[in-house]
């Protein structure tokens, strides 16, 4: 079911994360790169409950991870930020944690977000820069294919559950029949079915403009991979190429989207066997289930989280859908039936 007093649960996120401003500054009073003094400031508004701060001493500068421990433990963010650094991503250092309190001084990758460089003259570049460091993320499952958890049908389903429950039944008010239940449940393992058959690879998971960072040397900076998984080999690029945040031209990224293909074809990791017709169907449904549980997720943020400035990004996200859908026939009903709700 979902929470009938987002408001109530919100404020008492609040005066948690305030209540932990305090246990943050004696732990960073107590690291010796800040004992002599620091400045503190709010950084980036997380789609989680995790925040962060930039702390400044003298001419350095670093960021201050505060993730509450109950919510978003950082065990998996400290092993896998680990691990790609070791393989050469440009992943932030840590550079000191509190594993029990749920804090960690990273090193600074600045905050010049791809999202606020990108134009009609540079994208072209831009995306070539942030597909790179895609092969070498993926080719990690050939080292080490236990190392990250299966993105596995359970957890695609659960994902597009968000759209269901927090955008149609809440956002909407959709009234959801036997029918209506039977065509979701349908097309989500239509579109599980889809991620599952593709060649299973490393996947960030979550690689979009505003988690990419320009920085001076061996660009992109990546953030926010701590939710890394095994899982289809089109996912990371399709996240990448249709931005939840920004939209460009379909046919300039169903070129770049093939561009990325022969990428692949050549380090190896997509079977000669594979089309470009399956690629880019693995491509187009990897987006729309990706679409589904990002809209999925805005809508909840607000109800659930107080962040009503998500709402602004579902309709750029649902187009994509809706695109889809004119290629691929099966979605059709799909979006038939999210329309009726939507006007």
């Amino acid at each position: 079911m979902v929470p009938d007093s987002p408001l109530q649960d919100f404020r008492k996120d609040q005066d948690e994360a305030d209540s932990r401003l305090g246990l943050l500054h004696q732990w960073l009073q107590s690291l010796p790169q800040l004992t002599n003094g620091y400045e503190l400031e709010p950084l980036y508004d997380d789609a989680s409950f995790r925040r962060y701060f930039r702390a400044r001493a003298g001419d350095g500068s670093w960021v201050v991870m505060d993730a509450p421990p109950d919510r978003e433990p950082i065990d998996d963010f400290i092993r896998i930020d680990s691990r790609f650094h070791g393989m050469g991503l440009n992943v932030p250092e840590i550079i000191a944690f509190d594993e029990r309190q749920g804090f960690i001084l990273l090193s600074d990758l600045g905050d010049r977000q791809l999202l606020d460089l990108m134009n009609d003259d540079n994208i072209d570049s831009i995306h070539s820069m942030a597909l790179a460091p895609l092969v070498t993320l993926q080719a990690g499952v050939l080292t080490d294919p236990e190392f990250l958890p299966a993105y596995d049908r359970k957890l695609l389903l659960g994902e597009m559950h968000l759209f269901r429950d927090w955008y149609l039944a809440r956002h909407l008010q959709a009234a959801l029949d036997k029918n209506a239940q039977t065509l979701l449940s349908n097309t989500f393992d239509q579109l599980a079915n889809n991620a599952l058959e593709q060649p299973q690879v490393w996947v960030h998971r979550d690689y979009h403009s505003r988690n990419l960072m320009q920085t001076g040397t061996n660009p992109p900076g990546i953030l926010d991979f701590q939710d890394a998984v095994t899982g289809p080999i089109t996912y990371d690029a399709v996240s990448l190429l249709r931005d939840c945040y920004i939209a460009w031209p379909r046919a300039y990224i169903e070129n770049r989207a093939l561009g990325f293909y022969e990428q692949l074809m050549h380090s190896g990791l997509l079977k000669e066997d594979v089309s470009e017709q399956t690629f880019m169907r693995w491509f187009d449904l990897m987006g729309v289930q990706r679409h589904l549980k990002a809209i999925g997720i805005f809508s909840r943020l607000n109800y659930r989280d107080g962040k009503q400035k998500y709402l602004d990004d579902i309709p750029r996200t649902w187009n994509y859908v809706v695109e889809a859908a004119e290629k691929h026939p099966r979605l059709q009903t799909l979006v038939a039936l999210t329309e009726k709700y939507q006007t």
